[in-house]
This record gives structure tokens, C-alpha cells and sequence, in this order.
């Protein structure tokens, strides 16, 4: 009972550089002569992309490839060879053939970028290995699983992260530095959401429902939500000095899918007849333990083209900001002229985030508005330094909880449900991470 309480301790209130860098045996300096060996697990389009966001990294040797599938995971192996690095070895036999890569002692570290119906279970089996975590979103679909990530996490002295590319959009990073100079005042509301029409995944080419379309499938409610929730919890605090406190969650019918796979299959292929679950739009209210509410969208079926696939607005009582029509505009109250707004880029001189004043030229081209850049360099230099992680189990849980709690709500005709505090009540002392560059 008493150690138990103590790890809880020591991971929530984070780790202090000298105390993690001793825990994992190593120290800042030591750190730029070894090199960090790390695994890969899923070479779909996704995990091909951060395999080549990591061979970019310095001090970075790739040596594990696992996909189920043979000829993606020799294409791995390919691209790490092709980087001028030793061939890795490649785990493919079955599903759970990566455990076997996690029994290596030489690697470090892993990436996972499976579907997301695999991301918690991989993930608490590479934290028990006492392998470092970088995970795809979501981090899980279940309550079921967020308790068991936490849980892991907290049971070993390995750094989890959740791998959200869009906290780290330059636009967003630098409403996160208004933020924390206070240029928002107190905050009352917040919107965001992820539209983006994605019916073009949910099946193969032959009519074979993906991991994309199982998952639409079997579950209903917010099913895709920490792309659109990530940035707005970071400017809230949410889990350092705030906390999610309920939500409710109400849903369309389905119909956009199925008229999808009609137009592409025909109405007599099985592909037709999928009894789809989640429905088009789904829109889900988040009221916090301060009192600020969140409006948060979903719709990945949906006929519409593209505007911008995810959008934010932040409303403070001295400040607001939207993006809502792919155009970045912020109102600060006695700075902007009247009733008029400004563009945030006239602004980004001065409130630029540290992390894109020092990076902005690595980061760009990285793929998702340099997202996918600094999600790996801060994984890595998490490790590297022993500081806390930017988005740890906690944050991931409770961002991922919205699939789960949302699901419930709508099975419930809206009845509002409670967020667990995966924090333990560290929410109120916590601080915020993603300041740090």
C-alpha cells in the first residue's frame, strides 16, 4: 500500500531531471554519447512516416521493426538500411510478436503506431518491459483501458507519452505562451472539433472493413477525440490546475457511411449491408471543475470537403480566439482596435512559443504543421533529460476517456457522466509541461 502510494506520488508530481536521469541509470551528458535504440511497432502509412521522423533525430538507432504484415515490415528495414543505420530485426510472425522485441534488453524505447484498437494493450506491455512509451492516438477506447494505462505507467519509472501532433501547431503553441502570460484572463468556454470526412478508410479496396471501419462498427460517441481536445486541455490547464468534470454527448443517426459504401460497392455487396454504429455528427458538452465549458465536435462521415480538419476557439474574459474557417484570429481586450480582430500571425513575433523560436526550421515539412517533428524530439529529449513528459498517461487517459464516457452518455439519452480523476487529486499541484522548450 505504502509503495504503491509512493509511485503515484513520485510520477504525478513529476520527475525532477537529477532523480529520473539516476532512476534510468543514465545522465544528461552521458546521454549525447549513447545512443538511443529504439523499436517500431506498425508500419502502416503512419508508423513509415514517424520511422522517418526518427532516423532524422540524431543519436537515434532504430533497432527493432515489428509489423504483422511481412512486406511492410521489410519496407522498415528498408528505409532504416537506406538511412545509412544496421539493419534492425524484424518481428512479424503474428500479432503478439512484438512482446518478443520488447524482451530485448538494447532497446530503450518504442514507438507504436498500430491500429487503435492495439495502442493500450502494446503500450502497458512495453511500459512493464520498462521500455519508454511513444503512442498514436487514440490512447485507448475503453475507461477500461485509460485505468489500465495509468496504472502502468505509474507502476514503473518509464516515460509514457501520448504522440498528439496537433498541441504542437505553431498556431496553437503560441495561444498555449498568451496563455500562460495570462493574456486570456480567466476562462468561460472553449470549442473544437475534428470534421473531416474519412469515409474513404473504413474499407479496403475489395469491400474489407479496416480497423477504421470495425471501430465505427462497434463503438458509438466520440471516437477520434484528443486531435480536437489536446490543444484546448493544454490552454485550460486541464490536469494541471483544472480538471474535466462531466460531459454530455448527444449523436445523428448514421446514414453517411452506409451511402458511402453503396456508391462504391453497390447495394447488394455485403460492404452495403455493414451495421455501422457510431453516428455522422456527434457533438459532446464538457463542463470543468472551474466551470469553463467545452464544446467538442465529431464527424468523419459527413459529406463535405475539406476546410480545415480540425478547429479551435478559446474564450477568456480579456481575450478571444477562433479559427473555426482556416483563418487564425485573435481579440485581446484594450490591445486589439474595437470590435476588430487581428490576425495571430502579426502576433507570433512576439508570442512565438520557445519551442518554435528554437526548432521552427527542423519542424517544418515534418508533416502536420510540424507536429510530427516535435512530438518525437520532445519524446526523445524527455528521455534524454528525465523531465516530465508533455503529455503523459494521465493527460492521455483523460483526453481518450471522451470515447468511452461520450459512448455512455449517448446510450444513457444524454445523461450527463462524471470523468474519473486519474490523477488522484494531483490535478490541483500539477504544472504545466509543455512550456518547457
Amino acid at each position: 500500500m505504502s509503495s504503491k502510494c509512493n509511485r503515484r506520488k513520485f510520477v504525478q508530481l513529476g520527475m525532477a531531471a537529477g532523480v529520473a536521469a539516476a532512476v534510468q541509470g543514465m545522465s544528461v551528458a552521458s546521454a549525447e554519447e549513447k545512443p538511443l535504440r529504439i523499436g517500431v511497432i506498425g508500419m502502416g502509412n503512419r508508423g513509415t512516416h514517424l520511422l522517418n521522423v526518427c532516423l532524422k533525430e540524431p543519436g537515434i538507432e532504430v533497432a527493432g521493426i515489428c509489423d504483422i504484415r511481412r512486406d511492410a515490415m521489410r519496407r522498415g528495414i528498408d528505409l532504416v538500411d537506406q538511412a545509412g543505420q544496421k539493419r534492425p530485426a524484424g518481428y512479424y510472425y503474428d500479432q503478439f510478436d512484438y512482446r518478443r522485441m520488447l524482451t530485448r534488453d538494447d532497446i530503450e524505447a518504442v514507438v507504436i503506431a498500430t491500429p487503435m484498437q492495439w495502442h493500450t494493450t502494446m503500450a502497458v506491455d512495453a511500459l512493464k518491459a520498462r521500455k519508454h512509451v511513444l503512442s498514436e492516438v487514440s490512447a485507448t477506447i475503453t475507461l477500461e483501458e485509460c485505468w489500465n494505462l495509468v496504472h502502468a505507467a505509474e507502476e514503473t519509472d518509464r516515460i509514457y507519452m501520448l504522440s498528439e501532433n496537433c498541441c504542437y501547431y505553431r498556431s496553437n503553441m503560441a495561444v498555449l505562451n498568451m496563455v500562460s502570460q495570462g493574456i486570456f484572463g480567466d476562462f468561460t468556454y472553449a470549442e473544437c472539433g475534428y470534421v473531416h470526412d474519412c469515409r474513404y478508410l473504413d474499407f479496403t479496396p475489395d469491400g474489407k472493413l479496416t480497423w477504421r471501419g470495425e471501430l465505427a462498427r462497434d463503438y458509438i460517441g466520440n471516437l477520434y477525440p484528443t486531435h480536437a481536445i489536446g490543444p484546448v486541455a493544454t490552454w485550460l490547464g486541464i490536469n494541471r490546475g483544472d480538471r474535466f468534470e462531466s460531459l454530455v454527448s448527444f449523436t445523428t443517426r448514421q446514414a453517411g457511411r452506409t451511402v458511402n459504401a453503396i456508391k462504391k460497392f453497390g447495394k447488394d455487396h455485403p460492404a452495403a449491408q455493414t451495421p455501422f454504429s457510431v453516428g455522422d455528427s456527434t457533438t459532446t458538452l464538457i463542463r470543468t471543475a472551474k466551470g469553463a465549458m467545452i464544446d467538442l465536435r465529431y464527424d468523419t462521415a459527413s459529406a463535405r470537403p475539406v476546410l480545415n480538419t480540425t478547429y479551435y476557439g478559446l474564450q477568456g474574459t480579456t481575450a478571444s480566439y477562433d479559427d473555426r474557417d482556416n483563418v487564425q484570429r485573435i481579440w485581446i481586450d484594450g490591445r486589439s482596435e474595437g470590435e476588430k480582430w487581428d490576425s495571430l500571425e502579426t502576433l507570433l513575433t512576439e508570442f512565438e512559443h520557445p519551442l518554435w523560436q528554437r526548432l521552427r526550421e527542423q519542424a517544418e515539412g515534418s508533416g502536420h504543421s510540424g507536429g510530427d517533428f516535435f512530438v518525437v524530439h520532445e519524446f526523445f529529449d524527455t528521455i534524454r533529460t528525465g523531465r516530465p513528459s508533455p503529455i503523459d498517461a494521465y493527460d492521455a487517459a483523460t483526453w481518450s476517456a471522451v470515447i468511452g464516457l461520450s459512448g455512455k452518455s449517448i446510450r444513457e439519452g444524454g445523461r450527463p457522466q462524471e470523468f474519473p480523476d486519474f490523477t488522484g487529486g494531483a490535478w490541483k499541484t500539477r504544472k504545466q509541461t509543455l512550456l518547457m522548450g
